[in-house]
C-alpha cells in the first residue's frame, strides 16, 4: 500500500526537531538526499507549514519550495521587493490545512461566488478552479493523495467566498486521516530540542 510506503520513507529519514514559538518545527533527510521541513502548533498538533528542497538532476541544491503554508518570495534581506508583492492585486494562492480537510485560500479574488466553479479532473489526477468570467484559471494537485495513489473524490471537494477570498475544501480520506496520526505518533518518538540547542535546518 503506498500510504504504508510513505510512512516507512518517513521512518526510515533522519530527523531532528525543535520547539520554537509555540511550534514543533521536524526536518527530515530522506535517504535520496531531499530534505523535507515540517511545522505543527504544540498545542494542537495542527500542521502550519510543510517545505520541500530537492537536489537537482546535477547533483545541486535546489530552493525550499513551499506545500503547506505561506509562500514568501524574494530573497531575505530584499524587502522591497516583498513589500511590493504583499500589496499587489494578483490573486494569492496558499495551502492552510485543518483536521480533517485540505484547505486552500485564493485572496484577490473580488467576483461573486456564482461565477466560481471547483472541479477534479481524474485523469490529471487535479483540481481546476475556474470563473466563469474567464478572469481566473488554476490547475494544482494534491500530493498527499498522490503519496498515497489514491483516486480523487469529486463528493470530497467544496469552495465558498467571502472578503475577496475563495476558500476551497477538500475532505480528507480515511486513509489520510489514519496515516497522519501514525506521523504524529511517530514524530512523539523524536527526541525534541530547546530552542537554540540545535539547527532544524528550515532556511
Amino acid at each position: 500500500m503506498a500510504a504504508q510506503s510513505w510512512l516507512e520513507s518517513l521512518k526510515g529519514a533522519k530527523k531532528t526537531a525543535l520547539v520554537q514559538d509555540g511550534k514543533k518545527k521536524v526536518h527530515y533527510l530522506f535517504l535520496d538526499g531531499s530534505e523535507m521541513v515540517e511545522e505543527y502548533d504544540v498545542s494542537n498538533d495542527q500542521l502550519i507549514v510543510r517545505k520541500w528542497k530537492r537536489k537537482s538532476q546535477l547533483g545541486s541544491q535546489g530552493h525550499w519550495q513551499v506545500e503547506v503554508g505561506e509562500t514568501f518570495s524574494g530573497a531575505v534581506g530584499n524587502l522591497e521587493q516583498q513589500l511590493i508583492q504583499e500589496s499587489s492585486s494578483n490573486p494569492i494562492f496558499t495551502r492552510k490545512d485543518t483536521k480533517t480537510s485540505f484547505q486552500w485560500r485564493i485572496r484577490n479574488l473580488p467576483y461573486p461566488k456564482k461565477v466560481y466553479s471547483a472541479t477534479i479532473d481524474p485523469d490529471q489526477r487535479c483540481c481546476i478552479v475556474r470563473t466563469s468570467n474567464k478572469k481566473y484559471y488554476k490547475k494544482f494537485n494534491i500530493p498527499d493523495i498522490d503519496r498515497c495513489r489514491l483516486p480523487l473524490d469529486s463528493s470530497a471537494l467544496s469552495f465558498t467566498h467571502a472578503n475577496n477570498t475563495l476558500i476551497i475544501t477538500y475532505q480528507k480520506p480515511k486513509e489520510i486521516l489514519q496515516l497522519e496520526q501514525e506521523v504524529l505518533w511517530e514524530l512523539k518518538k523524536v527526541k525534541v530540542a530547546e530552542d537554540g540547542d540545535v539547527d532544524c535546518k528550515t532556511q
